[in-house]
C-alpha cells in the first residue's frame, strides 16, 4: 500500500473510532442531542415525574415549550431493567442494536445490570457505559434524574431502548406546546 493511501485509510479508521466512541456504546445516545442539550439546574426548570412500568411510561406523553428546561425524575416501577432515553425514532432504532449488545454481553440481566461489564473496554475506548446526558438505565426500585433542554423542535420521543420493550410500546411522545 503506498503512503498516501495508507494515510487515509488511517485517517478514516480514526475517525470511524472516534465517532464510535464518542457515544459510549454509540449509534443512539449523542444523536437526541441534535434536538437538545443538558440544562443547567440554576436555569429556570419544571420538574416532571415519569415512572417506567413493565414496557410502559407513566406519564406516556409529555408537553414542553421550545427552550424550556423540564428535570426528568425517573423511576423504574418494574420488574425488569429499563432505559429512559430522549431522543428521535431514528436514534432510538440505531441505539436499539448497541442495547442488544449488552444483552448478549451479560450486562443486562433481566432484572439486573452487571456494572462490572459495563466498564469494560470493548477496544476502541468504547465501553458499555451508559452515562450520556439524555438517558439512563435503571434496575427495578432505583431513580435517577435528567436535566434536558429542548433546543429544537422536532420528532422527538423518549423510549426504553432494552430488546423489544419499544416493541412492546414502551415509548412516549415529546410534544411542543
Amino acid at each position: 500500500m503506498n503512503a498516501s493511501r495508507f494515510l487515509v485509510v488511517a485517517a478514516a479508521i480514526s475517525i470511524s473510532a472516534t465517532a464510535f466512541a464518542a457515544g459510549n456504546h454509540g449509534g443512539g445516545h449523542g444523536n437526541g442531542a441534535s434536538n437538545g442539550e443538558p440544562g443547567k439546574t440554576s436555569e429556570g426548570i419544571r420538574s416532571i415525574t415519569v415512572e417506567m412500568h413493565d414496557n410502559y411510561y407513566e406519564p406516556e406523553a409529555i408537553e414542553v415549550k421550545l427552550g424550556e428546561t423540564v428535570r426528568f425524575v425517573v423511576k423504574n416501577k418494574g420488574d425488569l431493567v429499563h432505559e429512559f432515553n430522549i431522543g428521535t425514532p431514528v436514534m432510538h432504532t440505531g441505539h436499539q442494536k448497541k442495547m442488544m449488545m449488552m444483552v448478549e454481553h451479560g450486562v443486562i440481566q433481566g432484572g439486573k445490570l452487571n456494572h462490572d461489564m459495563m466498564k469494560m473496554n470493548m477496544g476502541n475506548g468504547h465501553s458499555m457505559k451508559h452515562d450520556d446526558p439524555n438517558s439512563v438505565l435503571l434496575e427495578p426500585g432505583q431513580s435517577q434524574e435528567i436535566v434536558w433542554k429542548f433546543t429544537e423542535k422536532g420528532n422527538i420521543e423518549f423510549a426504553c431502548n432494552v430488546p423489544g420493550h419499544y416493541q412492546a410500546g414502551m415509548y412516549g411522545e415529546v410534544n411542543f406546546r
